[in-house]
Formats: structure tokens, sequence, C-alpha cells
């Protein structure tokens, strides 16, 4: 029997794909949502079994306050939360908040559905690597945390990362080219070495991996300086 639920992100792209695959799987999705701010009144409002939430920054104080809401208001809605490799800090602040599980923005959907079914069956939904993961770090604490997000940027050329933007803002191959002043099949080049890059298999993953690492936010200004440098009209140094 499917699940009764919400999605809640404050990327309606993401937000919009997660709910059309799990409704094709049977779930009855209530509504995909943005912002995330706005998730404790909807959810309070429609009630349903289950609520996956994104959030980019699991670790930020205030983070789950719409999901200590939740439980305050419903508490027999189990709360699934989707976010990035979390610090132990992030997995306890989801659970004290009163979360019933945790899944990574890159787990396959078969994985966010057991979750789902999981925390309706009244169980806590967290893969075990990550559990393992946050007590190794807790025990052996690392002086400076690995920033997902930075180690990704720093894998791509300056043009790999606008070509990035590009398709996190929703552009396909010919818009990338015309907006680059590039051929399209140089703009489609650059997008598998994106994709290959950052190690996976659709712009969509792509886009959800950059948003949740908060790669975007730092590519802002890379992607300017990129764009500035090289005019519709001259060649393209990768091509």
């Amino acid at each position: 029997m499917g699940v009764r639920l919400m999605v809640v992100d404050d990327h309606r792209l993401l937000a919009e794909a997660l709910a059309s695959a799990l409704k094709l799987r049977g779930h009855r999705v209530l509504a995909a949502a943005a912002p995330a701010a706005g998730a404790a009144e909807l959810v309070i409002s429609r009630a349903p079994e289950v609520c996956l939430i994104g959030t980019a920054t699991p670790a930020e104080p205030g983070t789950f306050d719409p999901v200590i809401r939740i439980k305050r208001e419903r508490p027999q809605v189990a709360v699934v939360v989707l976010g990035p490799v979390p610090s132990p800090r992030g997995i306890a602040a989801a659970f004290a908040a009163g979360a019933s599980g945790y899944v990574r923005h890159d787990e396959r959907i078969e994985g966010v559905e057991r979750a789902l079914m999981k925390a309706r069956a009244g169980e806590a939904a967290v893969a075990p690597a990550l559990l393992q993961g946050a007590f190794s770090e807790l025990l052996n604490p690392v002086a400076q945390p690995d920033d997902e997000g930075q180690r990704l940027l720093q894998m791509l050329t300056p043009r790999e990362v606008e070509v990035l933007v590009r398709v996190a803002d929703g552009e396909d191959t010919r818009l990338i080219a015309a907006g680059m002043g590039i051929a399209p099949s140089t703009a489609r080049t650059h997008v598998q070495r994106v994709l290959m890059k950052l190690g996976v298999g659709s712009r969509l993953e792509a886009a959800a991996l950059a948003a949740r690492t908060g790669l975007l936010d730092r590519a802002g200004p890379v992607a300017t300086s990129s764009s500035s440098s090289t005019s519709p009209d001259s060649p393209d140094p990768d091509s």
C-alpha cells in the first residue's frame, strides 16, 4: 500500500522530480512545495502520513524548527529529512527535532522509498553506514570538516562551472551553447564532462548535488567571471 506523503524542498526542480518518481511507484503525493520555510504550515494543514523535507544545511541552528513544530502539532506525522552527507551534529539535530529518518540527497529512489516505509511503520529510517560514519567522526574528530561543495568545485574548470550553473537553471544543450557562444556539440561535451567529474548519471542529479552541497552558491562569482571573459564570437578554449 502506498504512502500518503508530502515532499517539501527549497529547490522546486528536485521536489517535483521526487514527487513524480514516488507517484510512479504508487505513492500518493499530496504536495511538492518550495520553499521549505513554509513546510510546517503545509504539513500541519494536510496531515500526511510521512513528510519528506529537504535541507542543504543540516548542522545550522534553526534548520529543523519546522520539524519541531510539525511533531508538536501533528505528532502522528513521520518526518524524513533529505540532505547532504551530514556531520554528527546534523544527524543528532534532525533526530532531536523529532525526525524519524535521514536520507542522503544522492540516495537512489528505492532507498528513499524504503526510508518512507520504515518511517510510516514507526521505525528509525537511517542507513547504518551514515550512523557508522557519524559515530566514527565523533570518536575521531578531524580538525577541519570536509567541505564537499568546495571539493567538487575544485574538480571543475571555470567553463564547466558555468555549464553546471546553466544546467541547474534548467537550460538545455541548445540554450547552453547559445548563452556561452559555443557549438552545441561542445556544450554537450562540457555537460558530459561535468556529469563524469561529479559522478552522477543525469543533469537532474548534477543539479541536485550542486544545490545540496552549496556548490551553486560558491559558483556564482566563478561562473560570472567565466562568462565575461569570453565573448559570444570568440573561439571556445575548451573545444
